[in-house]
């Protein structure tokens, strides 16, 4: 483990990382966005300091159904989650667990220290979104961000965002999105490379998400991108 001073370290950069993102949720209310570093937040410690955490399996889209699928039963399969939390989303108050696993294999870019994890959000302890955030080369979640310009409001429907872009990394459903009808297509990915100085490790992190909002009809109202950091 890390020596005092280094916990110490690690304990002062997660709580600023920590505090900087959920201003930033508190500040976009309703919009979606930035729900991928939510995920990325937990793997910080591990990361900086090596552990590996408890590596896990993808959870598949068709073994999660949101509005149905409960707490219990993901504890149950998964069991205790890395990190848990709430969130205010549309005047809703949402429970966020996620599971977290860094190190071991091979990362889909150089230099890059390779981690994956997943997030479920419930209301009400039951299922109202998912997402899955990797830089594993094997299940990585890098999207093409430069066709994001050819996703049309209101004229693209979701099957054709997949076609762009590829299966999402994950989906949500109000309170997540705007609408009572609507889903969130989600993808989002996260690289971080550390250089490991002595009690001062030196952190640069990457991260990119996009949330794509999809009506009843199956057209797109919304879309959403955001990038931060540096690769």
């Amino acid at each position: 483990g890390a020596s005092p001073e280094g916990k110490e370290v690690e304990r002062i950069a997660t709580s600023r990382l920590r505090g900087n993102l959920f201003r930033q949720i508190l500040s976009e209310r309703g919009s979606g966005m930035r729900f991928g570093e939510i995920v990325w937040i937990a793997l910080i410690p591990l990361l900086v300091w090596g552990c590996a955490g408890r590596d896990f399996a993808r959870a598949t889209p068709d073994s999660l159904q949101l509005g149905k699928t409960t707490y219990a039963e993901i504890i149950a399969r998964f069991g205790s989650p890395r990190r848990e939390g709430t969130l205010l989303k549309n005047e809703r108050t949402v429970k966020a667990i996620t599971y977290a696993y860094a190190g071991g294999g091979s990362a889909l870019v150089r230099g890059v220290t390779p981690a994956r994890a997943q997030t479920f959000y419930f209301m009400d302890l039951v299922l109202v979104g998912h997402e899955f955030v990797s830089s594993f080369r094997e299940d990585h979640t890098d999207f093409p961000e430069a066709k994001i310009g050819e996703i049309k409001k209101g004229e693209t429907t979701e099957a054709q965002v997949v076609q762009l872009m590829g299966p999402p990394a994950g989906m949500f459903i109000f309170p997540l999105v705007q609408g009572a009808n609507e889903k969130g297509l989600i993808y989002t990915y996260s690289q971080t490379r550390v250089e490991h100085i002595p009690f001062a490790p030196k952190i640069r992190s990457y991260h990119k998400a996009l949330v794509v909002s999809v009506t009843g009809n199956g057209l797109v109202r919304d879309v959403q991108f955001s990038a931060s950091g540096e690769k």
